[in-house]
């Protein structure tokens, strides 16, 4: 049994204190410093009025930073990054980033990055490069997660559209060769007969085409990330010709920075509006081989008075050949909000719309590269697709 003062204790905990509260139990200690650290951000609009977080210059600096290293104590990295992201939407504490030793205190994580990348414009001297250091712990921690799971999908896939049944003796790949014709072996000889042999035609300079397009409006800012990061890590892939390209009212090609994808992240500018046709426009121009070419628009698809062009250009990319794909998020984030009229005029067309969390786009661009049907793969990975 839990002694009445523990079940009192918790009870605080849970309800936070206050005049409804009703347990009369009064915290000491490290749970008193732990509801204060949950206060600071989840306290009711009246209780904002009594014992407001101070978060402007000089001697609140400390305050903030006290409540940072509170939250790392006393909670684990997945929940602290909840938290300050809470912290940032309600308390308005974006302003704090832009001093370089909050951004030394603070966890780093994708809706960080993206915060510090939406404030790029305000950072300067030391404020920005310790935003550069930030970002870039964050980029290698996913380039680490992500980079293999995808560079062994894409290429598996990129092997098989590049295989060739009739081989010359140099082409032939033997380990595949052998296992394909075990059912040859001859006992007698100690030997298998190759009846069928499997190798790698010539490799034309690159076997697919890839175009990410994205729309940096501030509801695709983990996107915008992500897609940086899996832009970066299939441009070192000599087989693949990747291009990134990210718009708001105005289109930037980040292909020439593909090499380092912290120069990618802050070649963005995450927030304001869209012009997903200007984007298409652009992204014509880049179809050199449209039957070569995996073309993935990566949108909420809130376009307004744009919505007709673009769905009509993309009617074209299809008419041409390109296999087009439509993300409405890229991110961990779950379901997003997305203009659904869109999503069903684009799946009309035969382009697969649905959400895809990071984990799943290695596998995603495999099955894209090896022309399998996207929505069939997607029903398989249980995510849920725009229906016409």
């Amino acid at each position: 049994m839990i002694a009445e003062t523990e079940r009192l204790r918790r009870w605080r905990l849970i309800l936070g204190g206050g005049d409804a509260d009703g347990t009369g139990c009064q915290l000491q200690g490290a749970d008193a410093r732990l509801d204060g650290a949950l206060e600071n951000v989840y306290m009711t609009p009246e209780e904002k009025e009594k014992n407001r977080l101070n978060v402007g210059k000089g001697a609140s600096r400390p305050n903030v930073a006290r409540w940072l290293g509170d939250i790392r104590e006393f909670f684990p990295s997945s929940v602290v990054r909840v938290m300050q992201q809470d912290a940032l939407e309600r308390l308005g504490l974006k302003q704090m980033l832009l001093e370089p030793e909050m951004m030394e205190a603070v966890q780093p994580d994708v809706h960080l990055v993206a915060t510090l990348l939406s404030l790029k414009s305000l950072l300067k001297g030391k404020a920005r490069d310790t935003a550069r250091v930030v970002v870039r712990k964050v980029v290698d921690e996913l380039e680490r997660k992500l980079a293999n799971p995808t560079r062994q999908a894409v290429m598996g896939s990129l092997n098989r559209a590049a295989r060739n049944n009739r081989p010359k003796h140099n082409e032939i790949d033997w380990n595949l060769t052998i296992r394909a014709n075990l059912k040859h072996y001859q006992a007698e000889y100690r030997t298998i007969v190759p009846e069928r042999r499997i190798g790698y035609g010539r490799k034309r300079s690159a076997l697919r085409d890839i175009i990410l397009c994205v729309d940096q409006s501030g509801s695709m800012a983990s996107s915008v990330v992500y897609a940086g990061i899996f832009g970066a890590v299939l441009a070192s892939m000599p087989a693949l010709r990747t291009k990134v390209v990210v718009y708001d009212t105005s289109v930037v090609d980040l292909t020439d920075q593909l090499s380092d994808p912290v120069e990618v992240l802050f070649g963005t500018q995450l927030g304001g509006g869209n012009d997903t046709p200007l984007a298409l426009r652009y992204c014509q121009t880049l179809l050199e081989r449209p039957q070569d070419t995996v073309f993935v628009l990566i949108s909420d698809l809130y376009e307004g008075y744009g919505s007709a062009e673009m769905l009509e250009r993309l009617k074209g990319f299809v008419a041409s050949g390109v296999q087009v794909i439509t993300l409405l998020a890229l991110s961990d984030d779950g379901r997003p909000s997305f203009d659904q009229q869109n999503a069903a005029a684009m799946a009309a067309m035969g382009i697969p719309v649905f959400a895809c969390t990071p984990d799943k786009f290695p596998d995603l661009m495999a099955a894209a590269i090896n022309r399998a049907d996207i929505g069939q793969w997607a029903a398989g990975q249980e995510i849920v697709t725009a229906r016409a």
